[in-house]
């Protein structure tokens, strides 16, 4: 969590005031993923394995919240590798945080975040950043959640608007 302050500091992101929704953990082989799973299982239930982007992505809800840096992070969320597709390194990918908003694109949640944040705006603009902007969607899903990513030297914080278990329960109708 130390890199993620860091780049948020970077950023001119005020991280500190948001929600720290869940953690991502990258992992390169199916078999590894189906074990840490399985390991993840121990600690929380799985309360989603919908298809995104062509291969499962399961979010384990935690027993306990996993208290980090004054954060109580409630989801893991584990993307089973794309086919063919290797990352540099298997660890933890990014942590996404929540920021309230009723976007329904991933460009209107980007402008809405320039407008509150400004300083994070110019950050964007003069820093050596890779952003992206997506709207993935599980099957079912009816909580648009789009997400702004910003990567910086391996590390990774996404935005999005929705808590990752309001976008599940979405999915199941709840």
């Amino acid at each position: 969590m130390d890199k993620i302050q860091a780049l948020a500091t970077e950023l001119n992101l005020p991280i500190a005031e948001f929600q720290a929704d869940h953690l991502a953990l990258r992992i390169n082989d199916s078999e590894l993923a189906r074990l840490a799973h399985q390991a993840w299982s121990e600690h929380g239930s799985t309360i989603s394995e919908a298809m995104i982007n062509g291969r499962p992505i399961v979010v384990i809800l935690f027993d306990e919240p996993i208290k980090v840096k004054g954060w109580n992070i409630e989801c893991l969320e584990l993307p089973y590798p794309a086919e063919g597709k290797l990352y540099p390194v298997q660890d933890w990918e990014h942590v996404e945080f929540v920021i309230p908003s009723n976007a329904q694109s991933a460009d209107d949640f980007f402008a809405e975040l320039k407008q509150a944040y400004p300083s994070f705006e110019q950050a964007v603009k003069e820093g050596d950043f890779k952003l992206k902007l997506s709207s993935p969607k599980g099957e079912g899903e009816r909580l648009a959640n789009p997400t702004v990513a910003i990567k910086n030297k391996g590390v990774c914080i996404k935005l999005h608007p929705h808590p990752l278990k309001a976008v599940v329960e979405s999915e199941q109708g709840l």
